[in-house]
């Protein structure tokens, strides 16, 4: 198989496999952290966070009306009604591998499918869902199967490249969603500063980014929102901070580009390099200083054109003409 009909044919499938199953990676832990840390005074709140973190309020509401600690957690385990669900993500996921049969291996496939069809076979509805962590659990056990025979079979052509290409473009979105939405949320009252309440809610913001027992390596001395922030954004030792991310992306690009001789990738990497010198020319105080937002914003904008631009240099789409002044 040429490297062209590669490209014509199975890239961008195994780009979504991996980033459908990183999503729902990514919400179960949400969803798991979120049902240990809602059982306080502030729980609402952050089952509403929730949505906004998946911009999803519109369709929410929709469907369930005002949210409540079942809705959102059916919503985001089982709805089939939700695209960004986690069965919905692993529908999609299988759907991308089923195309990729001849590159993928039995195992792979195998995995996916037989998920999938558990997942189906759950008794759910918006009224009655499944002990949320033990659910939670299950599907990040089988995503950390998948990445493991995907690691253990997957032949390291260029399809391997894409496929961390799109597991890496999800986290880095992921992670910059987490961080926008829950940052100034935490901000505590000056009062609550090191409280039980306060700790506990940055050490669920950690868990939540996987981050929890890594960010304590580096700062021992204990939590602080600023070192938190800092960490998931800008660290790159770890695996699922934005620059780590990014740095991983940028690596990737140069291997196809380098390595496969994918000539078309040029705009694709102008793009991640805007993102690079954006993390690499800043600190925390100066992310703080001009709003962590605004910042996080912008990440998210130029991680859009990332994927716009693969899009069209990879997956054979047409770029879009900009609209006449």
């Amino acid at each position: 198989m040429t490297q062209l009909s590669l490209l014509a044919r199975y890239a961008e499938d195994i780009y979504w496999m991996a980033r459908y199953v990183e999503r729902a990676n990514n919400l179960a832990r949400l969803l798991e952290v979120n049902e240990v840390f809602t059982r306080d005074r502030r729980g609402a709140h952050n089952w509403d966070a929730i949505i906004d973190l998946n911009a999803d309020r519109d369709r929410f509401r929709k469907l369930h009306g005002a949210p409540s600690p079942t809705s959102v957690s059916y919503f985001y385990m089982l709805d089939r009604e939700n695209p960004t669900s986690i069965l919905s993500s692993f529908r999609a996921a299988r759907e991308n591998a089923r195309t990729l049969r001849p590159l993928i291996s039995t195992e792979m496939w195998t995995h996916l499918n037989v998920f999938y069809n558990e997942l189906l076979a759950i008794s759910a509805g918006p009224s009655s869902v499944p002990n949320i962590a033990r659910f939670c659990d299950r599907v990040r056990t089988a995503c950390q199967a998948h990445s493991g025979i995907t690691e253990g079979t997957f032949y390291r052509d260029q399809g391997w490249y894409f496929y961390q290409l799109g597991k890496y473009v999800e986290r880095a979105d992921q992670t910059t969603r987490l961080v926008d939405v829950k940052y100034h949320t935490l901000l505590p009252d000056v009062s609550e500063v090191g409280s039980i309440l306060d700790l506990s809610q940055w050490n669920a913001l950690l868990r939540s980014a996987a981050g929890y027992h890594a960010y304590r390596r580096v700062h021992p001395r204990g939590i602080e929102p600023t070192k938190v922030a800092e960490f998931l954004v800008l660290n790159n030792r770890f695996p699922r901070s934005v620059r780590y991310c990014i740095g991983e992306i940028s690596t990737l690009l140069s291997q196809l580009i380098y390595t496969f001789q994918l000539t078309r990738g040029d705009r694709v990497a102008a793009a991640v390099d805007v993102i690079h010198r954006r993390l690499e020319d800043t600190d925390i105080d100066a992310i703080i200083s001009y709003g962590m937002h605004e910042f996080l914003d912008a990440v998210q904008l130029d991680l859009i054109e990332v994927a716009n631009a693969m899009a069209v240099a990879y997956f054979g789409h047409v770029e879009e003409e900009e609209d006449a002044a």
